[in-house]
């Protein structure tokens, strides 16, 4: 394992290890440990008390950040040519049908949200294998698959994500960039936690939030209070 520099020493020592925080004191916080030398992603990671492996205790769901995720979001719209002008005026990088299609299906995956209709969705379910593991096949529940596709993309480029619990009942999300100011990565952070909150399967017993860990990239982990969320 690397040596820690002296500066990386300094910056976690600033974390008590053993202390939960409030949600403002580490929004504040992770940017004061935050030393690279890149806008770098502010993450949440929350345990759940949940077994993904029931499919009533499956969390999955949409937020939409109030300031928005700090990325460029690389939107691609599946469309019929109806539909075209439309994708274009709520955002879309990428617009069009079958060659795009066909890009997938060559190995091009340089997207980062893939928005479509209901009526191409037939066509998308042999790209399964290779839209599935990178998350990029679009889907109801997420607002991906709709006739609106002008609100879609536009949501999407707004700061709008979706999330789900991984099979060690773990939500993971960016909340924001170290380059926010701490409100905005606090009020980002508590919209995602609200709407795990009411996305609480009936099912579950005992406790429901176990943890929630502030962290940016390559910085230290910060211990929130679960009593916020």
């Amino acid at each position: 394992m690397a040596r820690l520099t002296k500066k990386q020493k300094e910056l976690r020592a600033k974390v008590d290890k053993k202390a939960t925080y409030s949600l403002k004191d580490a929004s504040a916080l992770i940017k004061e440990i935050t030393n690279v030398n890149f806008d770098a992603s502010v993450d949440l990671a929350v345990r759940l008390g949940v077994d993904p492996r029931k499919a009533n205790q499956m969390v999955r769901g949409v937020v939409t950040l109030p300031h928005g995720t700090g990325k460029n979001v690389r939107v691609l719209a599946l469309v019929t040519p109806d539909k075209e002008a439309e994708a274009k005026e709520g955002g879309a990088d990428y617009v069009g049908l079958d060659e795009y299609l066909q890009k997938i299906k060559d190995g091009w995956t340089d997207v980062d949200v893939i928005v479509t209709m209901p009526s191409v969705m037939g066509k998308l379910g042999p790209l399964g294998r290779v839209l599935g593991p990178r998350g990029l096949m679009p889907n109801p529940k997420t607002g991906t698959v709709t006739m609106d596709i002008k609100k879609a993309v536009s949501d999407v480029k707004g700061g709008k994500i979706d999330f789900k619990v991984d099979k060690t009942g773990i939500v993971h999300a960016s909340v924001g960039k170290a380059s926010f100011t701490a409100e905005k990565i606090e009020e980002n952070a508590d919209e995602l936690l609200k709407t795990i909150m009411k996305l609480k399967p009936a099912t579950t017993k005992g406790t429901y939030v176990k943890s929630i860990f502030m962290s940016s990239t390559m910085s230290p982990s910060i211990s929130i209070d679960t009593k916020i969320a």
